[in-house]
């Protein structure tokens, strides 16, 4: 069987949700990154689990590649199609197929997103709390291990999904997880998925643990004279306890971004941006709190509000944030890179990143989740100028490399995909070539998402 055979076998399973023209292959093909475009042969829109088993199975008899489809908002080349084959795009499977508020449980297909999902449970007084900033697919952001800026109050995906359907690389179903809080039952396959950037299964459901919607929410920004103080003071407010829901910070040249893009008026260096969930008092008392530490600190401005739309104004600049840098450098593309330290190492990782990339001659704002120690850094470059993307590679290699001394990971959030390959093992040694063995024992003939995240078969 040859995959002309498998495309033809397809279209006549799937019809018009089998597509090989130009535009979906390069859609398809493509991200926001900075990698060169690699398109699939075919794209398909699977709407069930059986149907996602079908594909599968065809693919794995004919050793065609599988490249697993959200969003597509990856940023190190997570859904390129290397080796060609096929792209399974899951967005039409994009139900919320139940949400149980008494046990604050919700089950989902993977092509819901986060925001779907959360409109969906409006009325319930629940929600979902995963916000990595792009409205993402669950499906995918359970296959990277998603976090983003609520983690430091709510955990990442790792701690919010409760169990999967995940389709293996030969067609078979399994059911990982239960509804349960806890288990102590076998290993703990649910967790083996999360992260696995679509090498091992392709996953169809998602069990998803909810949260109870706040009574009062408050949100704040202040200014601070350099970024040193402004971690300072978050380590402070960690450590004291203080309740908070998202502790983010953006650098002199962010905040200059979002003076230009969305019209606010920061002053132009460091800042934090907070929120805080409770009651009322808790609210009110912790807002105080961090107030008083902040001004401890040097932060100067503080301000904070409770009403929604106020609230949203301010999230809604910080999730434009890609953009925004974007439009400090019209028409550049960006290197845009992540790493994870310590949070006691967090000062002196982002002091030395800056020092790194202002010898460099390029453009690169920096803004992270302060809380947990995760930053990205937005390397502007000109399009389709080499010598500029070998020096910010360079540069992304530094911080990774700097990252593992400090005692921290080459990714928080962003994965591995293909772009970070090449340092899974100075971070991980012998256990990488274990993630090989995993992967070969679930996907013998190598079929799902090769090239990504694992050592090569």
């Amino acid at each position: 069987m040859t995959i002309d055979t498998v495309i033809t076998e397809l279209s006549s399973m799937l019809g018009d949700r089998l597509s090989r023209s130009k535009s979906d292959l390069s859609h398809h093909g493509g991200s926001e990154s900075h990698f060169a475009p690699a398109p699939p042969d075919a794209v398909v829109w699977p709407e069930t689990t059986d149907e996602v088993s079908a594909i599968l199975r065809r693919c794995h008899a004919a050793g065609v590649a599988v490249i697993p489809f959200g969003a597509g908002t990856s940023l190190e080349g997570h859904t390129s199609a290397q080796k060609g084959g096929l792209c399974i795009d899951l967005t039409r499977m994009n139900r919320v197929l139940s949400a149980d508020p008494g046990d604050m449980i919700a089950v989902v297909q993977p092509g819901v997103t986060r925001e779907d999902l959360n409109h969906e449970l409006r009325d319930l007084g629940v929600f979902f709390p995963v916000d990595p900033g792009a409205n993402a697919t669950l499906g995918g952001m359970a296959a990277t291990r998603a976090s983003g800026t609520t983690t430091v109050r709510y955990g990442s995906m790792r701690d919010n999904v409760l169990g999967l359907t995940v389709v293996l690389a030969d067609g078979r179903v399994i059911k990982t997880g239960s509804r349960a809080a806890k288990s102590a039952s076998g290993y703990d396959l649910t967790a083996l998925f999360l992260g696995s950037e679509g090498t091992l299964g392709i996953i169809t459901e998602l069990t998803l643990r909810l949260h109870g919607v706040p009574e009062q929410i408050s949100a704040g920004i202040c200014a601070f004279p350099d970024m040193a103080s402004a971690v300072g003071a978050v380590q402070q407010v960690i450590q004291m306890g203080i309740p908070m829901a998202r502790i983010e910070f953006v650098d002199a040249d962010t905040a200059r971004a979002f003076n230009g893009y969305a019209g606010t008026d920061m002053p132009e260096c460091p800042h934090l941006l907070i929120e805080i969930h409770g009651s009322p008092t808790v609210v009110t008392e912790a807002s105080e709190a961090f107030g008083e530490i902040a001004e401890d600190f040097g932060a100067t401005g503080y301000q904070h509000a409770t009403r929604t739309e106020d609230r949203n104004a301010l999230w809604r600049i910080r999730h434009q944030a890609y953009y925004a840098v974007l439009a400090l450098r019209p028409g550049a593309r960006a290197v845009v890179t992540d790493i994870c330290v310590p949070i006691s190492k967090l000062a002196d990782a982002i002091t030395e990143t800056q020092a790194d990339i202002a010898a460099s001659g390029l453009m690169g704002p920096i803004l992270g989740h302060v809380g947990d120690g995760n930053f990205h850094a937005a390397l502007l470059i000109e399009d389709g100028n080499d010598a500029e993307k070998a020096i910010a590679k360079d540069l992304a290699l530094k911080m990774s490399t700097r990252a593992l001394a400090m005692g921290g990971t080459i990714t928080g959030e962003h994965g591995v995909g293909m772009g970070k390959l090449g340092l899974m093992e100075a971070e991980h040694g012998a256990a990488w070539h274990v993630m090989g063995n995993i992967k070969t024992a679930l996907d013998p003939k190598g079929i799902l998402n090769p090239g990504k995240l694992v050592p090569q078969c």
